[in-house]
């Protein structure tokens, strides 16, 4: 299929949508793992088809992406916008996501170190029991992941929009990148292995609790808190 489209050929629409229906498919189910309940697997599916079309209408091969890797990424961005439009997320999530983030700032700062879970509580002068329920609400209600850490859309947009500086944007997207794979270095080492195991092996939060050997609870409040120290870590990239 990709050799197809590279040279101009277009499938029909359903034989299209046969073909790539299962990454639709396996996205959403990546995604659902860590959403409220309220939030169906058939409207981020239904959303995931239409950016799995817009992928098709905008794909160019000369840009060097295979269709998979172009199309993963407009499908996921889709879901996302699609779940943002329902404006579900509370006030007090966005409130205390900032929170935390300049709590791990200060903290640092002040520390030499990255903070533990205890100091980060304390400083918020909140219960440890309390903290991690912040987290498991930030995790799910900001959908934190390696694409969502507050990254400017101009620094790694690749967007029709920005086409006219692509060759500056190449330059942009490969610093952040290596500024990325550089903070996620220097996190604790728990922390880092959720996060390979969640993006790089793919599996889901139960399963990385029966990796690591603790609950599916606690592989959430561990995955939100990286994801927050990297916001704080990558505050440069941020809005």
């Amino acid at each position: 299929m990709n050799k197809a489209l590279a040279y101009g050929y277009q499938p029909s629409p359903q034989a299209f949508i046969e073909r790539y229906s299962s990454l639709v498919k396996r996205i959403a189910h990546h995604l659902m793992a860590r959403l409220p309940p309220n939030v169906l697997l058939e409207d981020l599916i239904q959303a995931g088809m239409i950016g799995l079309l817009e992928a098709q209408q905008n794909y160019d091969p000369s840009k060097g992406a295979s269709f998979e890797t172009f199309a993963g990424i407009r499908i996921r961005g889709a879901m996302l916008d699609d779940i943002r439009r329902g404006d579900w997320v509370p006030r007090s999530v966005y409130k205390n996501s900032r929170r935390i983030t300049e709590a791990l700032a200060i903290l640092e700062g002040q520390l030499g170190r990255d903070p533990n879970d205890q100091e980060i509580a304390e400083y918020l002068e909140m219960t440890l029991d309390q903290y991690y329920q912040v987290l498991n609400d930030v995790n799910c209600g900001r959908l934190i992941g390696i694409d969502d850490i507050g990254v400017s859309e101009d620094a790694v947009a690749n967007e029709e929009s920005l086409e006219e500086n692509l060759p500056f944007q190449g330059v942009v997207d490969d610093n952040f990148r290596h500024s990325l794979a550089e903070a996620i270095k220097t996190l604790p080492e728990r922390e880092a292995l959720v996060l390979s195991l969640y993006y790089d092996e793919e599996l889901n939060l139960k399963e990385i609790g029966a990796v690591i050997g603790v609950s599916e609870s606690r592989i959430c409040q561990i995955h939100s808190q990286a994801m927050q120290r990297l916001r704080s870590k990558l505050k440069a990239w941020t809005v």
